[in-house]
């Protein structure tokens, strides 16, 4: 069963430290609500599947925040195909984007928010051997 219909993503620094937001649109259709726990353990698996600079920002710097899961409202990406066509984008080549910053996207996703779900632990990160910092001297 497939839960979202689309995500969209972001990084944010209107929190210290910065954190990457996903957009979610769910396909529930009435089913059963889905525990706050459920979204938090995503958070989590996602993170964990992220690469080891990611994972290091997190637990050892301290430098990136907790993954963040937004649950939009039906048809928010509806809407994002009327505005990106209202700016001239031919509705034939349209594409959900994958990445936004652009603010006028950005503002009407965070309107169209129902819920909100963070990453309650932190993923697994080990200090070792950086091959792409190697001491030659």
């Amino acid at each position: 069963m497939q839960l979202w219909q689309s995500i969209l993503a972001m990084l944010t620094l209107s929190t210290i430290p910065g954190h990457y937001v996903l957009f979610w649109e769910l396909l529930l259709n009435g089913s059963t609500p889905i525990p706050p726990s459920v979204f938090e353990d995503y958070c989590f698996v996602i993170e964990e599947s992220l690469n080891s600079v990611y994972r290091q920002g997190k637990v050892s710097n301290k430098s990136i925040g907790p993954l963040e899961i937004k649950i939009v409202q039906a048809g928010t990406f509806d809407k994002l195909i009327i505005y990106a066509i209202s700016l001239g984008a031919s509705i034939n080549q349209y594409k959900t984007p994958r990445c936004v910053k652009f603010a006028p996207i950005v503002e009407l996703l965070n309107s169209r928010v129902v819920s909100n779900y963070l990453s309650p632990k932190y993923p697994k990160w080990a200090p070792g051997h950086k091959q792409w910092c190697k001491n030659y001297d």
